[in-house]
């Protein structure tokens, strides 16, 4: 017969399977790592974009600042030089109103203000006159004749009066905010007041328009790019002096800023970037959830996907392993019903040994062969069948196991058996622990080529019945050990490796026991253990 291990093969299939599968993990955790990396990649340009656009519009900014605050010093210098003329242009005033041979130099000073609006006006602020403001009656006259493009020139030139003095009392109070009026002494100790504004160039559209841009940029610094609620979570801080340049967390100010910090490191390193020649920023970050997310998934995917696959290999195991179990008990049957024929047979043929003469130790033995045939065929008919167990003393019905194996295994084989008492008692089918008894010595047997000891012996320990089966043969490898009750197990030249198999099936499912291997050693020999309940 071919020899057939069908365990060695059985190993190979699932080493095959498993190592198939380890590569198609290995294959796919590849992939789906290399695209979160490639995300990581993405975000990381983000970030550098968004430090980069940080640091020009910071720039910006910095240079508008400068700006702004170099024409807001050239203005005040402007302001300073409008006041001082003010008050030239007033003591010049005074010295017209003085008697005096020559005004030349008063008249110029005079003549110099053509650009600083002044209103005079007595102690109690009524208007006395005003210069510097032609442009006003301009626009109250293109005001007036818009209105009323028929009126006389008499009335217009009236109601253009009415209309500057009004205007000019209106002015007043605004003007005071930016300066104090300066008391001017006119003759005989006649007192007047002036009020001036500073030089149109001072409060020039463009100015005003240079103040809302700087805002408005300031604004849009803030909004666009550090309350960034797309990007993730980022702190921009200067290298050296550790204050911070940017940052899009919400609540930052409040946080402690070095547990912060810390707490980003933990979770990614850090980006350097350079912000000007000889200053260098570092930026701290987290990966976006999506990218935790990411790495987890594969793990989570592989999980729901080997327990569905764990689910339904028990399912089509069980299935299998009841399709296995009616074959195996139909064979048993078929077994038992044909070994019925020959056996009657030998019967009757013994009995004809026996009336013609032959002698009786030669026709005994025939009937123990008989008998024992007899035996292994209720063993195969009670297959797949509930087994019942009886009260068994244990060491009589082991001690008649080993006598009638004892006669006929190799008289080089050393077989002992002992027992701390002749009657351990237990529940038990005969039939079937002759058979486990049986199969375990005979394996023992083939284990030793035909020559070497076995040792079985029985005993009790509290509500446990033990028996140790011991022999001197090759030993089992111990990383076979585990393995050696499985269907196929074998390590024979030709054999089936079923007989292990179905000794811990009788063990274990009929007599609720339990059968393995107590300890092995390559070259010293295997000792198996059966338990059973007393």
């Amino acid at each position: 017969m071919a020899k057939m291990n069908l365990y060695h093969k059985k190993q190979r299939y699932k080493m095959t399977l498993i190592g198939c599968a380890i590569l198609m993990v290995a294959a796919s955790l590849w992939f789906s790592f290399d695209i979160v990396d490639k995300v990581k990649e993405k975000e990381i340009d983000r970030i550098e974009q968004w430090a980069d656009a940080v640091k020009r519009k910071s720039q910006l900014v910095n240079l508008t600042n400068n700006t702004f605050n170099e024409l807001s010093s050239s203005l005040n210098l402007l302001k300073v030089r409008d006041q001082q003329k003010v008050e030239m242009w007033l003591v010049a005033l005074e010295e017209i109103n003085k008697p005096s041979d020559d005004y030349t130099f008063a008249v110029n000073i005079l003549r110099q203000n053509n650009n600083i609006p002044i209103i005079l006006t007595d102690m109690d602020e009524n208007i006395v006159s005003s210069h510097n403001l032609d442009n006003l009656v301009t626009r109250i006259k293109e005001k007036i004749n818009f209105a009323q493009p028929s009126l006389d020139r008499q009335v217009l030139d009236s109601l253009v009066r009415i209309a500057k003095r009004d205007s000019l009392i209106s002015y007043i109070p605004r003007w005071k905010e930016n300066h104090d009026p300066v008391i001017l002494d006119i003759h005989e100790g006649e007192q007047q007041k002036a009020f001036y504004f500073d030089s149109l160039y001072f409060k020039t559209v463009k100015l005003e328009e240079l103040q809302r841009n700087r805002d408005s940029l300031s604004e849009a610094f803030t909004r666009e790019l550090i309350e960034n609620d797309y990007l993730v979570p980022v702190l921009f801080m200067d290298q050296e002096s550790r204050q911070l340049i940017a940052s899009n967390i919400e609540g930052f100010a409040t946080e402690d800023t070095t547990n912060l910090i810390n707490q980003i490191i933990l979770a990614n390193d850090s980006i350097e970037v350079l912000i000007g020649d000889n200053q260098r920023g570092v930026i701290y970050f987290e990966y976006s959830p999506e990218i935790v997310q990411m790495e987890l998934f594969p793990f989570v995917q592989f999980f729901i996907i080997g327990l569905f696959v764990l689910i339904a290999y028990l399912v089509f195991s069980t299935f299998r392993k009841a399709e296995q179990d009616q074959v195996w008990v139909g064979m048993a049957k078929e077994t038992a019903h044909q070994l019925g024929t020959p056996i009657s047979s030998l019967m009757a043929w013994n009995q004809l040994l026996e009336a013609q003469g032959v002698e009786k130790s030669i026709t005994d033995e025939i009937d123990k062969d008989i008998d024992r045939l007899n035996t292994v065929t209720n063993r195969f008919s009670k297959i797949g069948s509930e087994a019942i167990l009886k009260e068994e003393n244990i060491v009589e019905l082991i001690g008649n196991s080993i006598d009638y194996l004892r006669v006929r295994i190799s008289k080089k084989i050393e077989l002992n058996f002992t027992s701390e008492r002749d009657e351990i008692t237990g529940m038990a089918n005969r039939s079937l622990l002759e058979w486990v008894v049986e199969n375990i010595t005979k394996n023992a047997v083939d284990a030793m080529d035909g020559t070497g000891k076995i040792d079985i012996s029985v005993s009790q320990v509290e509500d446990q019945i033990r028996i140790d089966i011991t022999d001197n043969g090759k030993g089992i490898e111990s990383n076979k050990l585990k393995t050696v009750f499985q269907p196929g197990f074998t390590t024979k030249t030709r054999g089936w490796g079923l007989g292990l198999s179905l000794v811990k099936r009788i063990v274990e499912d009929f007599h609720k026991g339990k059968v393995y291997v107590l300890k092995s050693e390559v070259g010293v020999g295997t000792t198996f253990r059966i338990t059973l309940k007393v």
